[in-house]
């Protein structure tokens, strides 16, 4: 009888959680290096959200650390960093073990890493291609954040000279 509880439970948890899931989260992508699916409906909805196109062999590559120190920082009040390795501008290992390994062991990166996958024109991933829409901005380059309010309803964009430190701010705010 408890058992039959939990498993109602859980699936009017998942049912309530589906309807505040905000539209611009609605999206699945693939891990780094990996088969493993994240629903980010499931995986981030009420969290600030901090999404960045990456590049393995770009000049602003070690921002993987600053971002790494903002999500250590500031993981535990809510806000999550996403990765999006990206050929676009032709600085992205084709192999995405080469990827993994600079990301993992390079600059230890904890937060999630998903697949390699286009961010701009016609073939940008779905979420990428909402992140447009919404902010009006295409990455015009490698290591373009986006950071995306709790409720999924506000994008503030941010260059890729824009240092991950110089967000310290903006975030803390918006954590509040």
């Amino acid at each position: 009888m408890k058992r039959l509880a939990f498993l109602l439970w859980m699936m009017a948890a998942n049912t309530v959680h589906a309807e505040y899931c905000p539209e611009l989260l609605n999206f699945q992508a693939t891990r780094l290096h990996s088969t493993e699916q994240l629903s980010f409906c499931q995986a981030f909805a009420g969290k600030l959200l901090l999404v960045v196109n990456t590049a393995s062999q770009c000049g602003y590559t070690p921002q993987l650390k600053g971002l790494e120190a903002l999500y250590q920082k500031y993981k535990d009040q809510g806000l999550v960093i996403v990765g999006f390795p990206s050929n676009d501008f032709h600085q992205e290992f084709a192999d995405e073990e080469k990827t993994a390994k600079l990301c993992y062991l390079n600059y230890g990166v904890t937060f999630p890493m998903m697949s390699t996958s286009s961010v701009t024109g016609s073939s940008a991933n779905p979420l990428f291609k909402r992140l447009i829409e919404i902010s009006g901005q295409e990455p015009k380059w490698n290591f373009y954040k986006y950071l995306i309010s709790r409720d999924g309803k506000n994008v503030a964009v941010f260059e890729s000279a824009t240092a991950p430190e110089q967000l310290d701010s903006v975030i803390q705010r918006m954590l509040k």
